[in-house]
């Protein structure tokens, strides 16, 4: 079977103290499952890596390894290279600094639930597109009191300069 690039991306992993992974852990996860040339970008969370296993099998497995190495869960939310291309062409805040435009990454289509349930929002503009939600942070992401209950049990948040890097990342097998 031919290899296929997937692109992970990691619920809280080293964000605020939680879930500590180190990269060079990660990456020997992967060789463990037989994944190919892992990657990472930063650590917090973001690898690529080849496989020809189709992204079902490759997010369980993930998922089921990380779990074991963390005892809890650990959410991985799966793009292929197109897919991550197709977010940056997406981007409904092109003309805004790409460190104030985050993506919320979901398993699942967003819904209007997952706009309507925000709390705290004041400038920020949010746009759902898709299995993703488009967040604009005028006054930057640090700053920002929103909360979207989605992103703290759902989905995983990238700002647009991280989706930039994850691209060439990709390119790079």
């Amino acid at each position: 079977m031919p290899e296929t690039t997937h692109i992970a991306f990691l619920r809280a992993v080293n964000v605020g103290g939680t879930g500590k992974l180190k990269m060079d852990q990660l990456k020997k996860m992967c060789a463990d499952l037989g994944y190919k040339n892992a990657r990472t970008y930063i650590a917090s969370g973001n690898l690529a890596f080849e496989s020809p296993k189709p992204t079902e099998t490759v997010q369980a497995e993930l998922e089921r390894m990380l779990e074991d190495y963390a005892g809890k869960p650990v959410g991985v939310i799966l793009r292929s290279p197109e897919e991550v291309d197709a977010i940056s062409k997406d981007n409904p805040f092109p003309d805004e600094p790409g460190n104030k435009v985050a993506v919320l990454l979901l398993n699942r289509a967003a819904t209007e639930a997952d706009i309507s349930e925000a709390k705290h929002q004041t400038s920020e503009q949010i746009l759902p597109n898709g299995r993703e939600i488009f967040i604009f942070y005028p006054e930057g992401q640090g700053q920002s009191k929103l909360m979207l209950k989605t992103a703290q049990n759902a989905g995983t948040a990238r700002n647009m300069n991280t989706i930039s890097k994850m691209k060439q990342l990709a390119r790079n097998a």
